[in-house]
């Protein structure tokens, strides 16, 4: 019993003391000034490291992370201003090396793609031009993505032809390119996250082509979301070239081992666990 008092006693000061050292070294002539230089730069290498993970991952599966970039920087404490236009950005950057990737791996289908996006890029660039309370919407989207990746769990233990596959009526692909494209626009998502698990689950195409799909749709309506987030706010990061940069690094990485050597099963296994983890972070975030 005593030598757990002292112990606790002995951290005590000793926590006491590191306070006191780093407080009196902060006001020494000149620190003041390197900690905060220090600081704000490994923020930005810390970011930029999440920034290549996330990358990684959604890019393997023809996605972008614009959730992940959201959580990140909400994190962090990035001014609301600039989160949605950093994630759009990123976006466009990693959807476009994941559009390539699938793209020259025969994994993107014009008759499957062009429906969906016939809508969404007008609505995503309606939605990219609304500011709504965060409150609002990121319940919505987390119900969403846990509803997809429960969908996606049962279809990856399941078995499916390939030949059973059919073609999305044309009403159906106009709707849901609405709906996720004006989504997309919303909440700054690029909205392949919501495509990708339908085409699945719905029997549209299978896990490779969907992939790409969702590559090229995250593409167009995140240009289309940022160009109309732009009539709204205009505010980027200075460390956004470091960001992007990274997050292009780790999205060639991924997109080149989803599109080639990844099975059809485990992408859905991938995609549903990517779902969970952006759900939970937009309520935790």
């Amino acid at each position: 019993m005593t030598l757990f008092v002292i112990i606790i006693s002995s951290r005590h000061h000793l926590s006491r003391a590191i306070s006191t050292v780093l407080s009196v070294v902060y006001f020494l002539p000149g620190a003041r000034a390197a900690i905060n230089l220090v600081l704000p730069s490994l923020t930005t290498s810390l970011v930029a490291g999440l920034f290549f993970g996330t990358a990684m991952l959604y890019a393997s599966v023809g996605n972008a992370g614009a959730t992940s970039y959201l959580a990140v920087m909400a994190l962090f404490g990035f001014p609301p201003q600039e989160m949605k236009s950093t994630a759009l950005v990123l976006n466009i950057l990693v959807a476009a090396i994941a559009a390539f990737k699938f793209y020259r791996a025969g994994c993107f289908s014009w008759r499957l793609f062009a429906p969906f996006a016939l809508t969404s890029i007008p609505f995503a660039y309606l939605g990219g031009s609304i500011l709504l309370p965060q409150r609002i919407y990121q319940p919505i989207v987390s119900l969403v993505l846990i509803y997809a990746a429960l969908r996606l769990f049962r279809l990856s233990a399941a078995v499916r032809n390939p030949a059973d596959n059919r073609a999305a009526p044309l009403w159906a692909a106009l709707g849901v390119g609405a709906g996720t494209g004006f989504l997309a626009g919303l909440t700054g998502i690029g909205g392949g996250v919501f495509l990708s698990p339908l085409l699945l689950f719905t029997g549209w195409a299978e896990a490779r082509e969907a992939a790409g799909a969702a590559a090229f749709y995250n593409l167009v309506n995140s240009i289309s979301g940022l160009l109309g987030h732009f009539q709204v706010i205009n505010s980027l990061p200075g460390a956004i070239p470091l960001w992007a940069i990274t997050a292009g690094l780790g999205a060639w990485i991924g997109a080149e081992y989803g599109s080639h050597r990844l099975a059809s099963r485990r992408l859905q296994q991938i995609l549903a666990a990517i779902l969970v983890i952006a759900a939970i972070r937009i309520l935790l975030f």
